[in-house]
């Protein structure tokens, strides 16, 4: 009974991280979707391209259950994943990502949560491993990458939120003023230690 509470908690919270990564991708351009918004070249489009990546190798490669969908080895990887060529367009990556979604979901279902998997890329002693220890790391996989998708929306327009029914008209001066009190603190802070 645990092991079908927590496979089935694990995997909701897979699925709301999921819809809120594609949400910060709504209502941008084309050009905001995909332009570099860190010194590493950080994107929107790549972010989500990047995780579906990782989805569709850890539910499919590593269980012997490979993605339907045409993926580079492993071993030849090469950042590709991490952006969106110009001959790739949005609603490409995000076909891909929703159908990942679909063989990921398939092999949740149908495997028990102890089913042994095998992952190439992790190092000795670690690359046998169970679906639950691969979902586990599939969802901070996910988490991480939203929370970053989630910083670099709100560096474009100001967007927050987990999801679209959360999201709230921007103050701009409620925000600013908020901002300005933190700043404060950290000046106030740095002159105590200086």
């Amino acid at each position: 009974m645990i092991d079908e509470l927590a496979k089935r908690d694990l995997h909701g919270r897979l699925r709301r991280d999921r819809e809120a990564l594609l949400w910060k991708l709504d209502g941008l351009s084309e050009y905001d979707a995909r332009r570099p918004l860190t010194a590493t070249g950080t994107n929107l489009l790549g972010l989500v391209k990047h995780v579906a990546t990782v989805e569709a190798r850890y539910f499919g490669e590593v269980f012997d259950r490979p993605s339907p969908e045409p993926l580079p080895r492993w071993q030849d990887h090469d950042g590709s994943d991490l952006w969106a060529s110009a001959d790739e367009t949005r609603d490409q990556i995000i076909g891909f990502y929703r159908r990942t979604w679909e063989h990921s979901d398939a092999t949740i279902n149908e495997l028990p949560l102890d089913a042994p998997g095998h992952v190439p890329w992790w190092p000795e002693p670690c690359p046998n491993t169970t679906l639950f220890a691969v979902m586990v790391h599939v969802l901070t996989e996910s988490v991480r990458h939203t929370g970053h998708a989630d910083i670099l929306r709100e560096g474009l327009d100001g967007r927050t939120g987990l999801r679209a029914e959360h999201a709230s008209r921007i103050d701009e001066e409620a925000r600013a003023a908020y901002r300005a009190k933190i700043e404060q603190a950290a000046r106030s802070a740095a002159a105590i230690k200086a």
